[in-house]
């Protein structure tokens, strides 16, 4: 089925390229809704956004404020959303007045946030005053939708890889998106199971925003989608989105997506000068070591390969990063981003010798080459 794209601004001020920023960092990167035609950042205002993101140019260009946008955009996009992954779980007033602003202006609003802004007496009364749409990414369905954990998880056949983490906003999304691009475009039927919601924004098919839910429903979600790909597809692989860390005290999320998933490996994705979980700062990041006992403790997976985000490391110091935790680990390692995704995919084809029957090497995507770190 063919998807036609909405255009889409996105509001992400002060955070692009940030950790607060992933949602629109994630979309610059990859949609397969929306066609983004620019991102609202006062700080980065005139440059491109892909640059801003240390990769190519992306001719997504960074507009001061909504005015300065609408002055530089041919048309009014379609869409306009709210780009930031805050702790906090109200927006300043500032924010709302934009967000009116927008819908005065004919454009749906496209929201990922704990506060519904369907929910909301003063947006709603615009939205139908404007003809517009809201859509909160992470509302959670009816009970009544919402599924228990039933076993069934246990009649998969394909192996399930998981893609954990040992912080949030550390890169899982991005490297279970680029390894299910990567494996598709080796032949091998891969499907993304998505568990938060800047994954659903881009397009996935299956899946559920887990931290929105009822604890007691978020494993059998995830067993459920996982099930819906499965039958629903046919593929060679399922891969599942991480969320947050086990190791993280803030989160459950992780331990979730363990239990309904039941993984037959797990990618670990790990930024390696990092020094603090983000938005605790008196909380030190854990050793990927650490992260690994525990996940392989607590679970009947093995970690079969380390993913590593670039962030706050030089282009130089990349490679020899990757080759310290190589020789520190024994695991295959990688940054997707920076290299691609080609030791992943000989790892998975490595453990599970009936993907291996369908790669050719010859078929593997080029390395990857970063503008900047």
């Amino acid at each position: 089925m063919t998807i036609t794209k909405k255009t889409a601004l996105i509001y992400c001020q002060d955070q692009f390229g940030l950790v607060d920023g992933k949602t629109a960092a994630a979309l610059v990167r990859h949609s397969e809704l929306y066609t983004i035609v620019g991102v609202i950042d006062s700080l980065s205002a005139g440059n491109d956004a892909g640059e801003i993101l240390g990769e190519a140019i992306s001719d997504i260009p960074i507009f001061s404020d909504f005015q300065d946008a609408l002055a530089h955009l041919s048309e009014t996009p379609h869409c306009y959303i709210y780009g930031k992954a805050p702790l906090d779980v109200c927006i300043p007033s500032d924010e709302r007045l934009l967000i009116l602003e927008a819908m005065e202006h004919g454009m749906n609003i496209i929201n990922g946030l704990h506060e519904f802004f369907s929910e909301d007496q003063e947006f709603v009364a615009a939205a139908v005053q404007n003809n517009v749409q809201i859509k909160d990414i992470r509302k959670s369905p009816n009970v009544k939708d919402l599924h228990v954990f039933s076993g069934r998880i246990y009649e998969i056949t394909v192996p399930v890889i998981a893609i954990l983490g040992t912080d949030c906003a550390c890169g899982k999304m991005t490297t279970a998106v680029e390894l299910n691009n990567a494996l598709n475009r080796l032949g091998i039927k891969s499907v993304f199971v998505a568990t938060g919601q800047t994954s659903l924004m881009q397009g996935a098919i299956y899946g559920a925003s887990i931290d929105a839910l009822i604890s007691q429903f978020v494993i059998g979600e995830i067993e459920n989608a996982v099930i819906q790909a499965f039958e629903q597809e046919k593929p060679d692989i399922i891969l599942v989105e991480g969320q947050s860390a086990v190791s993280h005290p803030a989160f459950m999320s992780s331990l979730g997506i363990l239990k309904g998933s039941m993984p037959d490996g797990i990618i670990l994705q790990h930024p390696p000068a990092r020094e603090f979980r983000c938005d605790f700062p008196a909380l030190l990041m854990p050793t990927i070591e650490s992260e690994i006992q525990l996940i392989e403790t607590i679970s009947s997976a093995r970690v079969l390969a380390i993913a590593l985000s670039h962030e706050n490391l030089a282009i130089e110091e990349i490679l020899s990063t990757i080759q310290q935790y190589e020789t520190q680990l024994n695991l295959p390692t990688t940054d997707v981003l920076s290299y691609g995704c080609k030791k992943l995919i000989q790892a998975l084809a490595v453990h599970f010798p009936k993907l291996s029957q369908k790669i050719k090497p010859e078929n593997f995507p080029e390395t990857r080459v970063l503008a900047k770190a």
